[in-house]
C-alpha cells in the first residue's frame, strides 16, 4: 500500500491575513520556522506566499517589506491537493504545476500542507520516481538539485 498525504502531511498550517505586511509574513515565516503561508481573505484560503516570492517580489525589488501587503505578493489562485493522494500522485502534481508546497484540501477545508520535501523525506524513492517525471515531464531547473546523478555499478572483482 503506497503512502498517502495524509500519512506525511502537516496539519498545522500557518496562515497569514492578506492585509497583513510582508515584515509580518517574513517575521511569523521565522518565528514558526516555515517556507510559507497560506494567505487568508476574510477567513477562506486565497493564496500562498513563499520566502521566495519574498525575495523576488519585494526584496530584489527593493521594495519596504513595512509598505508591501502579502495580498501583493502571494501566488494566487491557491493550488490545492488532496489527503487521499499517493505520495507519487502529489510529488506528479507538483512538479506539473511548478510549486514546491501543496495545501491539503478536504470537503473545502484546508486541513494540511505538504512539501517536496517531506515528500522526499518520507520515501527516498521518491527520487525515482521524480526522475521517471524527468523522463516524460519537463521538470523546472529548480527541482533538479533534488536528483542525484546516477553512478554506473561497478561490478565485483
Amino acid at each position: 500500500m503506497s503512502l498517502t498525504v495524509r500519512d506525511i502531511m502537516a496539519t498545522e498550517v500557518i496562515t497569514i491575513d492578506e492585509d497583513a505586511s510582508v515584515r509580518e509574513a517574513a517575521r511569523l515565516m521565522s518565528e514558526k520556522n516555515v517556507g510559507c503561508l497560506v494567505v487568508l481573505r476574510e477567513g477562506e484560503p486565497v493564496g500562498i506566499i513563499t520566502e521566495r516570492d519574498i525575495l523576488v517580489r519585494v526584496v530584489a525589488e527593493g521594495k519596504d517589506p513595512d509598505a508591501v501587503k502579502v495580498g501583493w505578493v502571494m501566488s494566487s489562485p491557491i493550488i490545492k491537493g488532496r489527503p487521499d493522494m499517493t505520495i507519487e500522485e502529489a510529488a506528479r502534481f507538483m512538479t506539473s504545476k511548478h510549486i514546491k508546497k501543496l495545501p491539503i484540501f478536504e470537503g473545502g477545508r484546508l486541513v494540511g500542507i505538504v512539501t517536496l520535501t517531506d515528500i522526499v523525506s518520507a520515501q527516498p524513492y521518491i527520487l525515482e520516481t521524480l526522475e521517471d517525471i524527468l523522463a516524460t515531464d519537463y521538470l523546472p531547473p529548480r527541482f533538479a538539485k533534488l536528483l542525484r546523478p546516477r553512478r554506473p555499478r561497478q561490478r565485483p572483482r
